[in-house]
């Protein structure tokens, strides 16, 4: 138990790594000062096209399934989700730069822990960011789902405890989607940047304008 207490700063410490700002600047675009400003896959999406946006996307995950995968084989279940939710938090709550959604982190760590039904939750994400063009809305559709369905499931009940709790933070860190989709003024996934095949846009920076978009 002593070991994972002191690894769980290091896992937070890989939660802070900004997976979508170093991609970002490998496509040549600043995710911090173009499209929403936020440091997340669908942003790096956004401004630099869909082959970022993936990388960036395996980045965050990786962020969260690497230390659930390391807690559950050392200790257990109990381990897996300290560890990864101290992921989570870090990639939510880092000390130096702002901090991104953390949906594909926790579905990272979800993946380890629940990897059917994190399966199931990143096939629908897709589908409904694709069919919508929004990923607030497939995020939040996911967050929302994913502890009803481990309780459904019959999972122990700190677990079902634990992630609730998680989704709580998730939900929070898209508060400022909730409040565009409710006046109709999210953008879509591509908004203002390029599409598959073209050259990378240079536009201006929308950050002022609107908070940061997952």
């Amino acid at each position: 138990m002593l070991k994972i207490l002191l690894a769980v700063p290091l896992a937070y410490l890989i939660g802070t790594i900004p997976c979508s700002v170093i991609v970002g600047r490998a496509f040549g675009a600043d995710v911090t000062a173009q499209g929403s400003g936020n440091p997340g896959a669908s942003n790096v999406m956004r401004v630099a096209g869909w082959k970022a946006g993936l990388l960036a996307m395996i980045g965050d995950t990786a962020k969260g399934t690497a230390p659930a995968a390391i807690g559950l084989v050392v200790e257990g279940r109990w381990a897996g989700f300290a560890l990864g939710i101290a992921a989570v938090i870090g990639h939510v709550f880092p000390i130096v730069r702002r901090g991104g959604k953390g949906v594909a982190t926790a579905g990272g760590m979800l993946f380890v822990l629940f990897p059917w039904i994190a399966l199931a939750g990143i096939t629908t994400w897709m589908l409904v960011a694709k069919g919508l063009r929004k990923a607030s809305i497939a995020s939040l559709f996911i967050v929302v789902a994913f502890p009803i369905v481990v309780g459904i499931i019959g999972a122990p009940w700190w677990e079902t405890l634990a992630i609730s709790a998680l989704a709580l933070v998730l939900i929070s860190r898209h508060s400022s989607n909730i409040r565009r989709l409710i006046h109709r003024e999210e953008v879509d996934l591509v908004a203002g940047s390029r599409s598959i095949g073209d050259a990378p846009a240079h536009h201006e920076n929308h950050g002022h304008q609107e908070d940061k978009n997952q």
